[in-house]
């Protein structure tokens, strides 16, 4: 609950700044009232947010011995989550920024593999509004905000290794302000098309914006547009390019390990095997190592199995008994949850619960689970860009799918599936970080009895 003598976020004068030296805000308010701070949610564009960064003195030196940005439409939050981990076996403090969250805010900001406590948070968002407030006042999105408070934490952590997750795009993204010593671009499909556009061409040069000249720049995916390495060459940035540069056999010798080769910064040639299986795109495993590599970072075959073995990521993958929970939203990523999503054991059934949001391709996402999934509960999200049950329902039948149930919400979704699941039944739960979160908020029902024909099926 609020301190009954704070200000409110919400009040249509805004705090002058004795009022915020001398009032404390909860976390929640301070997110409250960084939603009140802009006209509109996403302003593409550095100006503003570095004119605040400099006032903050966040430009004036680096904001850690080694800073390593992850752009791209998936693979982003896996790819930064194995950077940590293995960085962190290796002895190194690590610090690292990412969005969104699924159920804390303070799971953005990590140090040292540990969530930000709301009161470094408070304090962050404390100077990044004294920063916004001086002559002339500055207006910033609720992105834009949050990314000042986590560099700020970051900043004053006195990290060995800063890892950095674009949220949106690449060039214009807030995290850009801040120069990467080794740029990560993972793949590149079409996502956030009203800002971002549909030219894939055009897409690979904003996600290829992180680059620096004469740095490192990782390219993460044996498909991407010849325009992330042309934007590389003409920056004089050095590429190193999957299946070329470096490169995994993964689980060619029918054993669950996998083999990786990649160069160091001055192209000696590194060799790990016998790697473990971490549960995520060996892809992101093997740009994750080749990324930690140019850093100058002498790799452990020991270490590096031991970070791997250990790697956690809420909402990829992420089995939670029966079910497995997966934020994948969009076509690229429902094509690999359709590949390694494993069969049902015995009769059971795959059942998918899917949520999402209006502007995604929800015809490309279904049409790639289908693959997988001919069983399926649509829940409703709320908010102006949610996607209604009803409607997903008519575009899974349009392609052939069975439509059991529409619910309100996903929890409700989960409750109706908790009175037909049997105990081989299996259920996907994906669509949108909105679905996940709200599942992972709750406990999930486990199969007990069985499903006698299909008379509640939706046709």
């Amino acid at each position: 609950m609020p301190d009954s003598d704070a200000v409110s976020p919400l009040a249509s004068e805004r705090p002058s700044l004795e009022q915020l030296s001398l009032k404390r805000w909860s976390l929640d308010q301070w997110l409250q009232h960084l939603e009140t701070l802009h006209p509109v949610g996403i302003d593409m564009g550095l100006k503003r947010v570095s004119q605040v960064a400099n006032r903050m003195g966040l430009l004036s030196r680096p904001i850690a011995s080694c800073v390593i940005t992850v752009a791209g439409t998936n693979g982003k939050g896996s790819t930064l989550a194995m950077i940590d981990s293995v960085a962190r076996a290796h002895g190194q403090r690590v610090g690292t920024y990412t969005s969104p969250h699924l159920l804390r805010y303070n799971e953005r900001v990590k140090i040292a593999g540990q969530e930000a406590d709301d009161q470094l948070l408070l304090e962050g968002f404390e100077h990044v509004e004294r920063a916004r407030l001086q002559e002339p006042e500055i207006s910033l999105t609720y992105f834009e905000a949050g990314t000042l408070c986590g560099l700020w934490c970051l900043a004053r952590a006195e990290l060995d290794l800063a890892v950095l997750e674009v949220g949106l795009g690449g060039r214009l993204d807030a995290i850009n302000i801040i120069d990467a010593d080794v740029a990560v671009v993972t793949t590149i499909a079409q996502d956030h098309a009203n800002f971002l556009g549909t030219d894939i061409a055009q897409i690979g040069r904003e996600k290829a914006g992180i680059f620096r000249a004469g740095h490192p720049a990782v390219l993460g995916s044996l498909i991407l547009p010849e325009s992330v390495a042309e934007y590389a060459h003409t920056l004089g940035a050095p590429v190193f390019r999957l299946g070329q540069h470096f490169q995994h056999d993964a689980f060619s010798n029918g054993l669950k390990t996998w083999r990786w080769q990649g160069q160091q910064a001055d192209e000696t040639g590194i060799v790990l095997d016998r790697l473990p299986d971490p549960g995520l795109p060996i892809d992101n495993a093997a740009t994750a190592l080749q990324a930690l590599a140019l850093t100058g970072l002498t790799l452990e075959q020991g270490r590096v199995q031991k970070a791997l073995s250990s790697v956690i990521l809420a909402g990829r993958m992420q089995w939670v008994g029966q079910w497995c929970l997966d934020v994948g939203h969009n076509p690229h990523a429902a094509e690999y949850i359709a590949n390694y999503l494993p069969l049902p054991p015995g009769n059971g059934r795959q059942w998918g619960l899917i949520g999402m949001l209006n502007d995604k391709d929800i015809d490309g996402v279904i049409q790639a689970l289908s693959a997988r999934i001919t069983d399926w509960v649509c829940v409703t999200l709320t908010g102006e860009r949610g996607c209604q049950a009803q409607a997903l329902s008519q575009r899974i039948i349009a392609q052939g799918g069975r439509v059991h149930f529409c619910a309100d919400t996903p929890q409700a979704g989960a409750d109706w599936l908790a009175k037909v699941l049997t105990l081989n039944d299996r259920v996907l739960a994906t669509g949108s970080f909105f679905t996940v979160a709200a599942l992972l908020a709750r406990p999930l029902p486990t199969g007990a009895v069985s499903l006698d024909g299909d008379e509640n099926e939706i046709r």
